[in-house]
C-alpha cells in the first residue's frame, strides 16, 4: 500500500484542522498556566511543555493503535446502588481526572484573585518552572484522547497522525504566546479566562462520565457536545463585553 497518497494527504488537513479545533480549550489553559511561571522563563515554559507534550502524544498514540483495548476494557464498576453507578476504564479515568484537575484549578484561581488586593496581584509569587512544565503536559496527555481517537476514525496510517500531532502542537506553541500576550496587556479578560476553563473541566467531567456509562439518581451522564461548549463560550464573551461597555458608560456618569 502506497504511503503518500493523495487521499493520505487530505486526511493529513483535516486531521490538522481537527487539531486545531479540538486544541481551542487545551491553549486557553496553558496560555493561563504558563502566566504562572516567572516572567522571563514564560516562552521556555510553553516552549518546552508543549514541545514535551508532542513527543508524548506521539507515543500515546503508538499505544493506543496497538493496545487500545485496554483503555477500554473496564477497570471496576459500582452498580444497584440506586444512586450512582458507572464502570470505569483507564481512559474513563483519566478523562475524570482531568476534568475535576481544571476545575479545582479554576476554582482555587478565581477565589484567589478575589481575596488578592491590588498591590497582592502585581506581587504574586510565581510557581516553579518545573512546575508549570509538568502542569502543562499532564493536561496536554488528558486533552489529547480526544484529538487521538478523532484521527484513529479518520486513518490507520501513522505517519499521517503524527505528522498532524506535530503541526498541531507547533501552531499550538506560536497561539499560546499570542493568547498570553493578549491576557497580560487584558488582566480584566483572565476572570473569563478561568470560567471558560471552568466549563471546560465540566466538559470533560461530562465526557468522562459518558465513557464511563455513569448514572447519578437513575439518569445517565451525558456528555457536552462541542456545539454545545463554544455556545456557552460565546455567552459568556458577549456578558463579558457588554458588562465592561455597561460599567464604562456607569462610570462616566458618576
Amino acid at each position: 500500500m502506497e504511503l503518500f497518497t493523495i487521499e493520505n494527504f487530505i486526511t493529513l488537513g483535516l486531521l490538522t484542522l481537527l487539531q486545531g479545533v479540538l486544541g481551542l480549550d487545551n491553549l486557553l489553559y496553558i496560555s493561563l498556566e504558563s502566566k504562572r511561571a516567572p516572567a522571563d522563563k514564560q516562552k521556555m515554559v510553553r516552549q518546552i511543555g508543549i514541545g514535551g507534550a508532542i513527543v508524548l502524544r506521539i507515543v500515546l498514540l503508538f499505544v493506543l493503535l496497538r493496545l487500545i483495548d485496554l483503555f477500554q476494557d473496564p477497570l471496576f464498576g459500582l452498580h444497584d446502588n440506586g444512586i450512582f453507578e458507572g464502570s470505569f476504564n483507564l481512559h474513563s479515568i483519566i478523562v475524570l481526572f482531568g476534568g475535576m484537575f481544571i476545575m479545582w484549578t479554576a476554582v482555587k484561581e478565581i477565589m484567589h484573585m478575589m481575596k488578592l488586593e491590588a498591590h497582592d496581584m502585581e506581587n504574586a509569587k510565581p510557581k516553579s518552572v518545573n512546575m508549570v512544565i509538568t502542569s502543562i503536559v499532564i493536561m496536554n496527555l488528558v486533552f489529547s484522547f480526544d484529538s487521538i481517537l478523532g484521527a484513529m476514525a479518520l486513518t490507520d496510517v501513522f505517519w499521517v497522525m503524527a505528522t498532524a500531532i506535530v503541526i498541531g502542537g507547533l501552531l499550538m506553541i506560536w497561539l499560546a504566546g499570542k493568547v498570553t500576550e493578549f491576557l497580560k496587556k487584558n488582566r480584566m479578560y483572565e476572570v473569563l479566562g478561568l470560567f471558560i476553563l471552568l466549563i471546560v473541566g465540566v466538559m470533560l467531567l461530562s465526557e468522562g462520565g459518558h465513557l464511563a456509562h455513569m448514572h447519578l439518581f437513575g439518569n445517565a451522564v451525558t456528555p457536552m457536545s462541542k456545539t454545545t461548549f463554544y455556545f456557552v463560550i460565546a455567552i459568556l464573551v458577549i456578558v463579558d463585553v457588554v458588562q465592561g461597555r455597561y460599567q464604562k458608560k456607569l462610570s462616566k456618569h458618576l
